[in-house]
């Protein structure tokens, strides 16, 4: 058995948040499997902070090279994955992703005619090689023929990429690139679905434990059948602590890190908002107490808030303004924050990616 402080310190470990980082880029994000996206500037420091000597640059490097991508792999919700990655994804979630489709496209007004014209106007466009931003690709859409008012454009590119056509790629100016998904992941990876449920279940609590069948559950969006088919494959190379009577699994190695690391992981970490620390399970209270969830995603909009991480709990959220030195800090705390924290929080802010 564990105390629930103790599988706060655990995951800092287990997510690369604490001890040795990641080599690169494209080994921090392998190693999540998926991170939430939606926020790309987010999701770049969110990397970065788990990458060994991580700036954003590198990550933004990492999409240039065709090495990280962004799509809808799982949840209908924006994530960074591994190129070779994305496609197994694809083929394992995006079932349930589509199951709403017709309805959605009915109340849209779009037929199915649309989107394969759609998607023909989307390949004609980018085949070899070409990139376009989404106001370009958009564009493309109008003068085919596509309507794309209200929604619809945004529901076209989202069934595109879903349907393992489109994928964000490079960057230019800040933005993400659309580019043909056969044509930038070129060696995809693909698995049959109980190896895919095995492989989804052995890199979530390898990354994300001590976590729980609901937290899975509730990250990938599968049934608690598949999280269960997937441990029965992944299994023993996991283990098991009890929290209160719940089973939670993890690396057998995790412990070790955390032993090795635990100094670093009672530090002061400021982390980006949907970061994968708190966005990543279904019962996050032991980083953020169920008395503060509303000050992280207040009126349970959705919208996530950027987190003030000490001794692996949720003290404050934050916001910062401006760049390098004249970089400042402001600290929205749960309670009166000892003098230490708020000095560690400026200084984690000053080197943030």
């Amino acid at each position: 058995m564990t105390t629930s402080d103790e599988v706060a310190l655990l995951r800092l470990a287990a997510q690369r948040l604490a001890g040795p980082r990641a080599d690169t880029p494209t080994e921090a994000v392998r190693w999540l499997t998926a991170v939430q996206g939606q926020d790309l500037p987010g999701a770049l420091t969110s990397v970065a902070l788990r990458t060994a000597g991580g700036t954003r640059a590198a990550v933004e490097a990492a999409l240039d090279a065709g090495e990280v991508v962004r799509s809808w792999p799982m949840r209908g919700t924006l994530h960074l994955t591994a190129a070779d990655d994305l496609p197994w994804l694809l083929d394992l979630l995006g079932e349930r992703a589509l199951a709403g489709v017709a309805a959605r496209r009915s109340a849209l007004e779009l037929t199915a005619g649309d989107l394969e014209r759609a998607r023909e106007l989307a390949v004609a466009a980018l085949a070899g090689g070409g990139r376009l931003s989404r106001a370009g690709l958009l564009a493309v859409l109008a003068d085919g023929g596509v309507g794309i008012t209200g929604q619809r454009g945004y529901h076209l590119l989202w069934y595109l990429a879903q349907t393992g056509t489109l994928v964000l790629g490079p960057m230019a100016g800040g933005e993400q690139l659309f580019v043909l998904l056969g044509e930038w992941v070129p060696a995809p990876r693909r698995l049959d679905r109980e190896a895919a449920l095995g492989e989804l279940a052995l890199r979530f609590f390898r990354s994300h434990g001590p976590a729980t069948v609901k937290d899975l559950v509730r990250w990938a969006g599968v049934l608690v059948r598949d999280v269960r088919t997937g441990l029965a494959v992944a299994g023993d190379r996991l283990t098991t602590l009890d929290v209160d009577g719940v089973v939670h699994w993890m690396d057998p190695e995790t412990p070790d890190r955390l032993a090795a690391c635990r100094a670093d992981a009672q530090r002061v970490l400021l982390l980006p908002g949907f970061d994968e620390l708190v966005l990543g399970y279904a019962d996050r209270t032991c980083t953020v107490p169920a008395e503060f969830a509303d000050r992280i995603v207040p009126g349970g909009n959705g919208v996530f808030r950027p987190t003030t991480i000490s001794g692996g709990r949720a003290v404050a959220t934050w916001r910062g303004t401006g760049r390098g030195a004249a970089r400042s800090l402001q600290l929205e705390p749960f309670g009166a924050l000892p003098a230490e924290v708020s000095a560690a929080a400026v200084l984690a802010h000053a080197a943030l990616p």
